[in-house]
């Protein structure tokens, strides 16, 4: 569904990307792993448009990307659930979720009808402002935004920071029915635990590149990972 080739992106004149090259299938759950300022979060960025791609390809079920604006990138089937979730605070969680809709044609009851199934709490706060709400709530909000575009290929930029262990629990089931119904998922995550399990692949990003491939089931039998991080760190470095 998604391929990235030899994608190098940049803030401003500054390279963060360098080369990146990977790949997500059809109802598939991959991981980003890496230690902080490896180019995670900038590389669900790139993919989603809101910072400069200078070379490479994105090619999201055949179409490249990498020239899109990212309304158009969102009407191609992508959205983005982003760090620090990023609601907006004054607006009602109701319209919160329209903002979301804004590329569907015609009526978006039933999107309403299935984010508020899959998070009951948004439905019982619906003319509650979003900056009232709660952490774990203001993340199920994020996620729900995203969904109403009605995607088909979901990017979660760390979607349990933060988080109460109680939250977490509940925003991973629901991600758990969203892979079950076939949703293809990129999450950055730096709970290892969570993305090992989640999971069906990882991608370690070392300097902005694509260190390690591998997958969960054989990074979570490792106990050194944590020092393969400064291994590969050290590595990239010579």
């Amino acid at each position: 569904m998604l391929r990235l080739s030899d994608l190098h992106a940049s803030y401003g004149a500054a390279p963060v990307l360098h080369g990146i090259s990977l790949a997500v299938e059809k109802g598939e759950t991959v991981t980003l792993l890496g230690p902080n300022g490896a180019g995670k979060s900038t590389l669900l960025a790139a993919i989603t448009g809101t910072i400069r791609r200078r070379d490479g390809r994105i090619d999201f079920e055949g179409k490249n990307l990498v020239e899109e604006p990212s309304h158009a990138i969102v009407a191609h089937g992508v959205a983005l659930v982003p760090e620090g979730r990023l609601v907006f605070a004054p607006f009602t969680v109701e319209d919160n979720l329209r903002l979301g809709a804004v590329r569907l044609q015609g009526d978006a009851r039933e999107r309403f009808d299935y984010v508020y199934a899959l998070f009951p709490r948004l439905s019982e706060r619906r003319r509650q402002p979003a900056g009232t709400l709660s952490g774990g709530e203001q993340q199920m909000l994020a996620i729900g935004r995203a969904l109403m575009s009605n995607p088909r290929l979901l990017l979660l930029d760390e979607p349990f920071l933060g988080l109460a262990p109680l939250v977490v629990t509940q925003i991973r089931a629901a991600l758990e029915k969203l892979r079950a119904s076939g949703m293809t998922m990129l999450i950055v995550e730096q709970k290892l635990d969570i993305a090992l399990e989640f999971a069906q692949r990882a991608y370690v990003l070392i300097k902005g590149r694509v260190a390690l491939e591998d997958s969960t089931a054989s990074l979570a039998r490792r106990t050194d990972l944590r020092d393969l991080y400064f291994a590969l760190a050290a590595a990239s470095s010579t």
